[in-house]
């Protein structure tokens, strides 16, 4: 669900080259979801999600009942009338098929149509907080598996709560 924000360099004005460099990094995973803005962003996409699997689940069930009735009369049907109504059932297992691949598509649009200003105003308020700490770099922990980082290297707390700060 989270997008990843893999390296955002941040330049000091004066004495880069004397100075190490020093890298902090943000678990998205973790800022997003923490934000009000996210809280929002997971409440539309559950609301958005539950409405198409409520669509879905009901169009599943009648493919379903469809498949038990072919199933109860195959024996009565004759060869002809059986192989149309299984050229049916496949027809409409097809669609059904297109529609959750096509569900799924528009999901993952309207996801990052509803995280991307959250990802825009993260970039800023990231820059922000790394500039005023001294931090010459940012990662971000789940995209670039810090395998370890000191505490105090992580910058996801303040992050957030500058970011709830920016409204």
């Amino acid at each position: 669900m989270i997008a990843k924000i893999v390296l955002l360099p941040i330049l000091s004005l004066a004495g880069l080259a004397s100075q190490p460099d020093k890298i902090g990094y943000i678990d998205l995973q973790k800022a997003v979801p923490a934000t009000t803005a996210g809280k929002k962003a997971k409440e539309v996409m559950d609301a958005e999600f539950k409405k198409r699997k409520e669509s879905l689940d009901k169009k599943k069930a009648d493919i379903e009942k469809m498949g038990q009735d072919l199933e109860k009369k195959k024996s009565v049907l004759s060869e002809e009338v059986l192989n149309r109504k299984n050229m049916e059932l496949n027809d409409e297992m097809m669609k059904f098929q297109k529609v959750v691949n096509d569900n799924q598509v528009e999901l993952q649009k309207k996801e990052k149509e509803v995280l991307e200003p959250i990802f825009e105003k993260m970039k800023k308020v990231i820059e922000k907080v790394a500039n005023e700490k001294g931090f010459t770099f940012v990662i971000e922990k789940q995209a670039q598996n810090v395998l370890f980082a000191r505490k105090e290297n992580d910058l996801t707390d303040d992050i957030v709560k500058a970011f709830e700060k920016e409204k």
